[in-house]
């Protein structure tokens, strides 16, 4: 993703002005690299919640996933949703950190 961000025009603009290299990664080429990768970071943690329930139910480890799947097992409709309660809080919680963190690395989407 670097790699393909040195090329763009805003790169070349900031070199031919005489910026030096190490400011033109910095301040430029490296916000833009890491959009698609926090996208990725941020987005993917409802998938790993999800993921956290199959492994502790695989391997006994204790936890919120084991506690889920136990319940489901029993039925017991107060803890299912108490734990979709808790998992659904905290992808919100990581979906504002990712909306937060764009706003800091891109100052286009901060005006929107």
């Amino acid at each position: 993703s670097l790699l393909e961000v040195m090329g763009e025009d805003f790169v070349m603009t900031a070199r031919a002005k005489g910026v030096p290299d190490r400011l033109v990664r910095r301040s430029h080429a490296v916000p833009n690299a890491l959009l698609p990768t926090l996208t990725l970071v941020f987005y993917s943690f409802g998938f790993i919640l999800g993921g956290s329930v199959i492994v502790e139910a695989v391997y006994s480890w204790p936890g919120l996933g084991l506690l889920t799947y136990r319940a489901i097992q029993d039925l017991d409709y107060n803890v299912i949703q108490a734990v979709f309660l808790l998992f659904s809080l905290a992808v919100i919680a990581f979906n504002l950190a990712a909306d937060i963190t764009y706003g800091y690395l891109d100052p286009r989407v901060r005006e929107a």
